[in-house]
């Protein structure tokens, strides 16, 4: 499917560049440049990061041991909340947009026939991220989240749209995705991720994979019911994917299972085992006689739930990602709750409240009131995932 961005291009030739006032009381960082300075003089482009820019992040957080937060981004106030709370904490941010999101990005009313809605909503939203992504002064990561078998299309549309950004800027549209092939049998899950890697290697694309299972349901898949077993990876299959990735290229990441389950849960109630990621890891370093002591990038998909403890154990072992989506939809709301508890009574009508009953109401019912306290409370629950990922100040390291 051919899909053309030409008209959407020119707007980010507007931007001047000049950062927003955002409030830094958590992670108070004064920058007159535009980079993030890291240990040994390495610099961390700032704006969307593509390519070798993005293996440098990656590479940073590893060596750093923090993790990225991944946040799965429904609408433009979710996704600048995001990038606000990155600015806070002075650390990368991941904007990721799912199947569903892109759907919705374009509007739950239209036809997704042949996944173009998908399409066209997800690209819609790395643009918008792409026109204001240098405001916020870190690094932002481009990403897409799972994509299953039946949703291929929707992976090929975006890649199209990536090969025809890459032709006219020399960098991918996005700056990665993700191909969840778990539910298929592992040769063929290992097959199409080769078949895609080689593809996006020619344009600086990097590919996240899963093998196991995640657990829960998320974004209208269900993996409730999957066999406990299913759950946890083993070494041999983690290399596995590193002796059939690796010679195409070394732009890849594995989400492995190690017991994580989408949703959110009291703490004890999800088996967490992250020492399956530093056991894989010791594996791969000894078959291959390697010098590096983590040498495949993890991600951690359902995190919800899981404690400080056990979610920095599993930055120790390789992880350089970790998705959040249940926590920050319920902060999205629990926001607008508030909100409409504080304001109850300036809510029941255009005009007349308790300051009088011919005082209007508008400014307490605009989308953009209630909408900022959504914003905020978001804003405060991804600053404790920062926390949570080691990551505070990342981009001082």
């Amino acid at each position: 499917m051919a899909f053309s961005m030409a008209s959407t291009f020119s707007s980010k030739a507007a931007l001047s560049g000049k950062s927003i006032a955002v409030n830094n009381k958590t992670a108070p960082v004064s920058r007159a440049s535009v980079v993030c300075k890291a240990e040994a003089a390495t610099k961390l482009k700032t704006g969307v990061v593509t390519g070798d820019d993005f293996l440098e992040v990656i590479k940073h957080a590893r060596d750093n041991e923090y993790a990225i937060p991944a946040v799965n981004c429904t609408m433009s106030p979710v996704t600048n909340a995001c990038m606000e709370a990155a600015k806070k904490a002075n650390s990368p941010m991941m904007i990721q947009f799912s199947n569903g999101g892109g759907i919705y990005n374009v509007g739950k009313g239209i036809d997704n026939k042949d996944q173009k809605a998908a399409i066209a909503g997800t690209v819609a939203g790395a643009l918008h991220v792409r026109a204001i992504a240098d405001f916020y002064e870190v690094p932002i990561i481009l990403h897409t989240d799972h994509c299953a078998k039946k949703l291929l299309p929707w992976f090929d549309g975006l890649l199209e749209a990536n090969e025809e950004y890459f032709a006219k800027h020399g960098e991918p549209l996005f700056t990665s995705h993700m191909l969840d092939l778990s539910e298929e049998p592992f040769e063929e899950n290992l097959d199409i991720c080769k078949e895609y890697l080689a593809r996006m290697s020619k344009i600086n694309c990097f590919l996240e994979m899963e093998i196991g299972i995640t657990g829960g349901e998320e974004d209208g898949v269900d993996n409730s019911d999957v066999a406990p077993e299913d759950l946890y990876s083993k070494p041999e299959e983690i290399y596995d994917v590193y002796k059939a990735l690796m010679p195409i290229s070394p732009n890849f990441s594995v989400a492995a299972a190690f017991g994580n389950v989408h949703g959110v849960y009291k703490p004890g109630n999800v088996k967490l085992t992250p020492e399956i990621l530093g056991n894989a890891q010791k594996y791969i370093k000894e078959k291959e006689g390697l010098d590096v002591d983590k040498p495949v990038y993890f991600v951690f998909h359902g995190g919800s739930g899981s404690s400080r403890e056990e979610i920095r154990e599993a930055i120790s072992y390789g992880v350089i990602k970790m998705n959040i989506d249940t926590d920050t939809q319920w902060s999205f709301w629990d926001g607008v709750r508030e909100y409409v508890a504080d304001k109850h009574d300036y809510l029941q009508a255009q005009i007349g409240n308790p300051d009088g009953e011919d005082k209007p109401n508008k400014k307490y019912y605009d989308p953009r009131a209630w909408m900022r306290s959504a914003e905020l409370a978001t804003i405060d629950r991804l600053m404790t995932a920062y926390e949570d990922l080691n990551a505070i100040n990342a981009c001082s390291l």
